[in-house]
């Protein structure tokens, strides 16, 4: 399959919301797993309440949780590779992008990609 010169190199940032919401969220989380001690849990409102409820009674399942979502998230940036590579996107910093994007915002980016092969899909 042939493709066009800009298609070998594509990108597409993502939303800045979701990198937000994402970046914000995992920050916690990683407060939450190594330094739980320091939450000034009653400032937080229902959200201290309940991170402290987790903290108290689950701490293996969120620091297992932790890892996992770092798993996935390695899994996903390689799938990532994986559909550069089925849909042309050849140039070696686009790859880099897709693969550095996915790893530290998931789905979030990952759907962008996934989207980028549904289109050229429908093109042939």
């Amino acid at each position: 399959m042939a493709t066009a010169a800009g298609e070998t190199a594509y990108f597409q940032r993502g939303s800045l919301f979701w990198f937000t919401v994402i970046t914000l969220s995992f920050v916690y989380y990683t407060w939450v797993v190594f330094w739980p001690q320091s939450i000034p849990y009653q400032s937080l409102g229902p959200l201290g309440l309940f991170t402290q409820y987790l903290v108290d009674h689950h701490q293996t399942l969120i620091q297992n949780g932790y890892w996992l979502a770092w798993l996935i998230h390695v899994g996903e940036s390689l799938y990532a590779l994986v559909l550069c590579k089925s849909e042309g996107i050849t140039n070696g910093r686009a790859q880099l992008l897709w693969f550095m994007q996915t790893l530290l915002f998931g789905i979030a980016s990952l759907s962008i990609l996934i989207a980028y092969r549904a289109k050229r899909q429908k093109q042939i």
